[in-house]
């Protein structure tokens, strides 16, 4: 078969506890740019248990079609059904790009079910292009610590795949009117592909905003001295209404967890306000936050490269800066109430 039959953007729909994940909406945003690029539509791949409700949702962020496949079996993510079930849809329809979302879910499938239909897989993509001259996909990604941005193609293969890490791509704005044409699918071998038996899910409980939903970021470095300090910054985030985040470092010596880190090796946020507080900006960092809004940086250092990514710096003591800059604006919203 020609890659010339190969027609059509594919994204995959994760969705968890029947909730579905921000970064499947974004990929459809950006599978709709790819999609008028080179002629053709963009088609939203649901799977999961009891997701009528779904399409209608998906249609409304820009799908133009529905591929639905519900099965009790697709209830809760196990890799075997999933990948089985997707290799079944790109072998019938025969997509010539397939999105993932780079999340813990995305990275598990994109890989195997790239495998099974022989052909290549790009990860952790920031930017995607159609290329003019031969309408193929152009994948950009971070390489070598991020000091480099290299492009790849995959010129002799299809469907051409890749992850992309969630906030980094715009969602399409929300139609209500759009409808999508629905196609639900049956896979009869399901079950045949379970290997693995669930016997409990044990969530974690957080009791702070996911960062990548916080429309205001108060986010810490190295500069911050110790994980006490940090106390500072949530004060500072409480007056504002958001939460905090933190650079790589402070991951590193265990101030803050994981799921707090913003950078390339965490996570992209595009906040309306982030403030970077002893941050010196890294390359790395800066990939993870450089779309926000608005940046403010406080740094001692006036030669930080946080200042060059930043619409407003303040040169000085983050330590005492913060402090001074949480009780002026209690002061200023005790007078406006």
């Amino acid at each position: 078969m020609s890659i010339q039959d190969y027609k059509g953007v594919f994204t995959f729909v994760q969705q968890v506890d029947n909730v579905i994940t921000p970064v499947s909406y974004e990929l459809i945003g950006k599978g709709k740019e790819l999609a008028a690029d080179i002629g053709t539509d963009v088609t939203a791949v649901l799977l999961g248990s009891k997701v009528a409700n779904m399409p209608e949702l998906l249609a409304q962020h820009g799908a133009d079609r529905v591929i639905v496949v519900d099965d009790p079996v697709l209830e809760t993510y196990t890799t075997e059904p999933y990948v089985h079930a997707f290799v079944e849809i790109v072998n019938k329809y025969k997509p010539e790009i397939c999105l993932f979302g780079a999340t813990a879910i995305g990275r598990d499938m994109a890989p195997r079910v790239s495998a099974r239909v022989h052909t290549g897989l790009t990860a952790d993509c920031t930017k995607l292009e159609i290329n003019p001259e031969d309408k193929g996909l152009m994948m950009t990604r971070p390489a070598f610590g991020g000091n480099v941005m290299a492009t790849i193609l995959c010129p002799d293969h299809r469907p051409q795949m890749s992850t992309v890490r969630p906030g980094v791509m715009q969602k399409a704005p929300i139609d209500k009117a759009a409808k999508a044409e629905v196609i639900n699918e049956n896979i009869a071998d399901l079950k045949d592909h379970v290997n693995v038996e669930i016997q409990d899910i044990v969530k974690a409980v957080s009791e702070k905003m996911n960062i990548q939903d916080a429309k205001v970021l108060v986010s810490g470095g190295r500069g911050m001295g110790c994980p006490e300090n940090f106390k500072l910054l949530e004060d500072l985030a409480d007056v504002l209404g958001g939460t905090i985040s933190c650079s790589r470092p402070c991951v590193d010596n265990g101030w803050e967890p994981k799921d707090r880190q913003v950078g390339q090796t965490g996570q992209t946020v595009r906040p309306n306000l982030y403030i970077a507080c002893g941050i010196s900006g890294a390359i790395q960092h800066l990939a993870g936050m450089e779309e926000s809004d608005l940046i403010i940086a406080i740094n001692k250092d006036e030669t930080a490269p946080i200042f060059s990514a930043a619409d407003f710096g303040i040169v000085g003591d983050a330590l005492k800066i913060i402090p001074a800059l949480t009780e002026s604006l209690k002061k200023e919203m005790a007078k406006e109430a």
